[in-house]
């Protein structure tokens, strides 16, 4: 049981770094050496209370994902297929706030952006 946590702990940080991609954006992309000390707290903060966010209210996304299944599909696709959405957004969700509660030091992604949108569980997905 105990050799199963740090197989676990290293899964996470190889899935993490092999989500990240490198930045091809314009001369206005923030790096920790064009911002202020005031940014750069502020982003790493932000990232910080993400983190915890998202891996304390993972698990909103079982209802939430359930909810939105129904609402676009229909009752039998949101009782059939929402619950498996669910589990998978919540196990993303989870431990992806794992991830960036442990990173929050660094600029990763970019400039200390959300792994993934919405960076909330509680915000709306973009279409």
């Amino acid at each position: 049981m105990l050799r199963i946590r740090p197989l676990m702990a290293a899964g996470l940080l190889l899935a993490v770094s092999l989500c990240a991609q490198p930045s091809h954006g314009s001369n206005d992309f923030k790096t920790v050496e064009t911002s202020t000390p005031q940014e750069v707290t502020e982003a790493m903060s932000l990232k910080f209370v993400r983190g915890v966010s998202n891996a304390a209210l993972g698990w909103c996304e079982l209802p939430k994902q359930v909810y939105k299944t129904f609402q676009d599909d229909g009752v039998a696709m949101g009782l059939s297929v929402g619950p498996l959405k669910g589990i998978g957004m919540t196990l993303v969700r989870t431990l992806s706030g794992v991830g960036e509660v442990f990173t929050f030091p660094f600029p990763f992604p970019g400039f200390y952006d959300p792994y993934f949108e919405p960076a909330f569980v509680w915000q709306k997905e973009r279409k």
